[in-house]
């Protein structure tokens, strides 16, 4: 269970007295419309307005989370096009953070760029999530997804494969868009989209990267305030593990390259204070597991 995970690990928190909230999200939501020339600016704003209330207002699991607990995302849409009054396009920037325990770092344990992203909004409309159905807008579906995918990230970076449950809510979604006009629900569209997304986090193959995603976090940052060289040893373990999930990958690790997106500069700092054994295993393993960042993982050698 997330939330009682979190109390262990969420710092400073007296529970008595304190009023427990349903909403499990703290969402800063940005719509940025900069590229867009001679429209309604109000619109965006009022969009921006109606996505907050939504999200505000939309219960997402079954546990309840006092507010210190609440889960922190940002949603960040930057409009590039308004196609007609009612239909726009553009992207998604997509970013999720958890407390390490006992210290007052936060960890950005995903982030991503959505660039498939197109919906219909009219003005004034109430955005309303169903469960049971593909809202044709698209607007809602691309908000619950994610929502749910960041709920599966985060559930299992407290407990191991956690986040099931969300993982599959986002698969619903997937599935029930597949007759969607709108791009990135489908495979064959790209490598790089949510159907991929959610594929990577529910397949077979993929079992090894949500075990150290657990490990890398529960067992290795969230220890290092105990012991720096013990939680240091854990996260080099779980790096060793993901070069399996990029060798054994025939298809595509694009759920692994978001993690090293999310994680590569803080991997940099974690290593750059190892002794130099460790450093030269570190960069090894990292050569395997994500060669697109090798030339910053070289950093690590002559780090003092």
């Amino acid at each position: 269970m997330r939330a009682i995970a979190y109390i262990l690990v969420a710092i400073g928190v007296v529970m008595s007295g304190m009023d427990v909230v349903a909403q499990e999200l703290q969402c800063s939501i940005n719509v940025q419309s900069a590229s867009v020339q001679g429209t309604n600016k109000q619109v965006y704003e009022n969009m921006r307005n109606a996505l907050q209330d939504f999200m505000k207002s939309q219960i997402w699991t079954s546990d309840k989370y006092d507010t210190k607990e609440r889960i922190e995302c940002s949603l960040n849409f930057n409009i590039t096009e308004q196609l007609s009054s009612n239909e726009f396009k553009g992207t998604l920037t997509v970013q999720l953070r958890r407390p390490v325990y006992n210290s007052a770092y936060t960890t950005t344990t995903f982030n991503m760029q959505d660039n498939d992203i197109q919906f219909r909004y009219n003005e004034g409309q109430s955005l309303v999530y169903n469960p049971n159905s593909y809202d044709s807008d698209n607007l809602v579906p691309l908000i619950a997804f994610y929502v749910y995918f960041m709920l599966g990230v985060d559930y299992d970076t407290f407990s191991l494969n956690g986040g099931s449950q969300y993982f599959k809510q986002a698969e619903t979604i997937v599935n029930q868009a597949q007759s969607s006009s709108f791009a990135g629900w489908k495979s064959f569209e790209s490598t790089k989209n949510r159907y991929w997304l959610i594929n990577n986090a529910l397949d077979e193959n993929h079992k090894i990267f949500r075990k150290e995603l657990y490990n890398y976090h529960r067992q290795g940052l969230d220890q290092m305030a105990e012991s720096v060289d013990r939680g240091r040893q854990v996260i080099y373990k779980s790096i060793d593990q993901l070069k399996k999930v990029k060798q054994n990958s025939t298809r595509n690790a694009y759920l692994l390259t978001l993690f090293f997106t999310a994680k590569s500069d803080e991997i940099v700092n974690i290593f750059s204070g190892a002794p130099q054994m460790e450093k030269d295993k570190a960069i090894e393993a990292l050569q395997i597991a994500d060669p697109a960042n090798i030339s910053k993982y070289s950093k690590i050698k002559t780090a003092k």
